[in-house]
């Protein structure tokens, strides 16, 4: 298999739900069936000349894990054909790609433009961390038209965003934005984690470049915390140098449980995209709630963008009732449905962003992200859709 895989021109005669499985298996340089953990810091150099050799090289896989490591590259290999990238790498955490993947595009006096709302983290890398530095980002809302266009400058090198947006499922157009920043010789960078490349895969529309908080969709059972960043090889070589110096690296045995993630990425994406969209329509007919966030439904104000741009609407959903009282006891009285933070797990998780996920933002920063204090977000997992309406039904009748 691994030899036949070798020739196979990268799995490009393959369907995308065949090449998920296979992906990265042109790495395992032995007889198992998937590629083996190498629990190693450190490798064996042949001869001083190859030791001299690798400390030079870039992303030497069989150097030190913090440079890279056999599993790892297996990993990437398949990161970067999900995403339909030319090369990837893995990180620790998603954070750790976010971070590491702007730092490499900003110096002092650039400028930054961004979708009004993000995950938390990344919003607090903009308004906290990168400002004393010297950069400074405007934040724009990713569905008004001539938006991003208007927060240009001269100054401007990056532009960010998400789509579906965290936690509202906000919709950027992203053939629209890749055009513009083409235009102006400006960087672009998605955060892909929400969609998945299953529903959407960025690069093809013209996204430079993306990043995943790959402990949700990609990893997808809730047991590993890493992160993925994919693009072309000259991006990826600019990003890896940072990633050496700030260690940001995943364990050799989380890039294994990751890689066996992504085999089942398609299967579990579909049962998703199936089963929220359900729910997404009882939510919106429910007299209790006052709105719903999904783009699968017609009335989603980016509905006509995300059925041009998705494969599938996807498995997150979020919707407001009518205080934040009301949204702590909603999700106390859920039964099935389990009260987390996280995302894209087998299992549907509930949270309530305003006292949670979004509590390190300012009360301004929650409002210009649409943040209410009533909202409530679900990662639909893999339970029966019937059993997941019936318990959001119950819990807004007694909640």
């Amino acid at each position: 298999m691994k030899d036949d895989l070798k020739t196979r021109s990268s799995l490009e005669t393959w369907d995308r739900s065949t090449r998920l499985v296979h992906a990265g298996a042109e790495a395992n340089e032995t007889s198992a069936i998937t590629v083996p953990i190498y629990q190693s810091s450190t490798f064996v150099f042949d001869s001083a000349e190859h030791g001299a050799d690798l400390c030079q090289a870039v992303h030497p896989s069989h150097l030190y894990t913090r440079w890279g490591n056999p599993t790892t590259q297996a990993l990437e290999l398949a990161l970067a054909d999900v995403e339909g990238a030319e090369a990837a790498l893995a990180f620790s955490s998603g954070m750790a790609a976010g971070v590491t993947a702007v730092m490499p595009m900003v110096k002092s006096g650039d400028h930054i433009v961004a979708a009004n709302c993000l995950y938390a983290g990344m919003t607090e890398l903009f308004e906290r961390v990168l400002p004393p530095l010297g950069v400074e980002t405007t934040f724009v809302d990713p569905a008004e038209d001539g938006a991003f266009e208007r927060a240009l400058s001269p100054q401007t090198v990056l532009i960010y965003v998400e789509t579906p947006a965290n936690p509202t499922l906000a919709i950027t157009d992203l053939e629209a934005v890749a055009e513009l920043a083409r235009s102006r010789g400006v960087f672009t960078l998605a955060d892909n984690t929400w969609a998945s490349p299953w529903n959407v895969r960025p690069l093809e529309l013209g996204i430079d470049a993306v990043i995943h908080s790959a402990t949700k969709y990609l990893g997808g059972h809730s047991d590993v915390i890493a992160g993925a960043a994919a693009g072309s090889r000259e991006w990826i070589d600019r990003v890896w140098p940072y990633l050496k110096i700030f260690g940001g690296c995943p364990s050799p045995h989380d890039a294994w449980l990751l890689h066996r993630g992504i085999k089942t990425l398609g299967l579990r994406v579909e049962r998703q995209n199936a089963s929220a969209l359900e729910l997404a329509r009882f939510l919106s007919s429910h007299p209790r709630v006052l709105k719903t966030h999904y783009p699968g439904l017609p009335d989603h104000p980016g509905h006509d963008v995300a059925r041009r741009q998705m494969r599938g609407f996807g498995g997150m959903l979020a919707f407001e009732v009518e205080s934040l009282d009301a949204g702590r006891a909603l999700l106390e009285a859920l039964r099935l449905v389990t009260h987390a933070v996280s995302l894209g797990g087998v299992e549907t998780l509930a949270v309530h962003p305003a006292s949670t996920t979004h509590a390190p933002l300012t009360p301004e920063e929650r409002r210009r992200a649409d943040v209410s204090d009533g909202l409530i977000r679900v990662s639909v997992g893999l339970e029966a859709a019937d059993d997941l309406i019936a318990d959001f039904e119950q819990a807004l009748a007694t909640g």
